[in-house]
């Protein structure tokens, strides 16, 4: 992939690049959150505005999380870390990204790290709806790409060791 676009990419996951009336429209939904039918109608307006542009599917993706509509947002997830892959040249199948595929370990580079932090999300979410095979897979991924931790997925592992043990196991 070009530069450029890697880097209109990486633009959008900061909100670069999407026009003021999408954007509008997402403040709009922000502020009708607890009108879930007027919150939805301004992030489907932002998403005919700004198609496929992250910010616009960050917005849906925060929209069902806070509203625990979690397979919706698990589908939203997995969208924004498609997206994300194919910018980043990565294999579709997120199991078989590889630590070098992408420059992982470097904070800064804005794209690779919100595919980290995409695919946390999406072994979160699994966990949360009970694929706990699902969620252990993404959450191994993100620790093999991810070795210095500085997403946290530590913190899902440890979650996932812990399942199933009382409290009077330790």
């Amino acid at each position: 992939m070009q530069a450029q676009d890697w880097s209109a990419i990486e633009s959008a996951c900061l909100g670069g690049g999407l026009p003021p009336a999408a954007e509008e429209q997402i403040r709009l939904a922000g502020q009708s959150y607890h009108q879930a039918e007027a919150a939805e109608q301004h992030l489907r307006l932002a998403e005919e505005l700004a198609p496929n542009h992250l910010a616009v599917m960050i917005g849906f993706y925060r929209y069902y999380f806070y509203k625990s509509r979690l397979e919706e947002a698990l589908t939203v997830a997995q969208r924004c870390l498609a997206q994300a892959g194919r910018a980043l040249g990565l294999d579709p199948d997120w199991q078989d990204v590889s630590p070098g595929d992408a420059d992982f370990g470097r904070y800064e580079a804005v794209l690779p790290r919100f595919y980290l932090f995409t695919l946390k999300g999406c072994g979160y979410l699994n966990l949360r709806l009970g694929r706990l095979d699902q969620g252990r897979r993404a959450v191994q991924k993100l620790r093999e790409l991810d070795p210095s931790d500085r997403l946290g997925g530590s913190v899902l592992d440890g979650v996932l060791q812990r399942m199933g043990r009382d409290d009077d196991d330790e």
